[in-house]
């Protein structure tokens, strides 16, 4: 099994506002969706730039993962997000080739999307998304 492509690049922010309309100043980028994921700490907006998405994420806190994240490293690029058929089949692969994960099973992300994510680790670096098709 392989990625279709890469479904967004995920911005942590402070002010999903500010942030919102800085993309749309400079990019001419368009919302798509915006949704409170509560079980994640986090608000988001999808935000469409021609054929491409960017996922900005706001902290509904600073004890959740994109708080600590912005205490740790500031603003910039949360995470890597790429596109896959089943995303729990894809876990079972990684973890079989012996990647680290921080989700063993899919959850509900934006849009309703199965996803998970890959530790850093296992990719140099870059928190990886898995994001199910539909």
């Amino acid at each position: 099994m392989a990625a279709r492509g890469i479904h967004h690049v995920g911005i942590a922010v402070e002010d999903l506002e500010a942030a919102i309309e800085t993309y749309e100043r400079l990019f001419g980028a368009e919302v798509e969706h915006r949704e409170a994921l509560v079980d994640q700490g986090a608000d988001v907006a999808l935000l469409n730039v021609g054929d491409s998405r960017i996922e900005l994420l706001a902290p509904r806190g600073a004890d959740t993962p994109v708080g600590r994240f912005l205490e740790k490293r500031g603003a910039g690029m949360h995470h890597l997000a790429f596109e896959v058929d089943d995303v729990g089949a894809e876990l079972a692969r990684l973890a079989g080739a012996g990647a680290e994960l921080v989700d063993e099973r899919p959850r509900r992300g934006i849009l309703g999307h199965e996803i998970a994510f890959v530790h850093p680790a296992a990719t140099g670096g870059v928190l990886a998304e898995l994001v199910g098709r539909g």
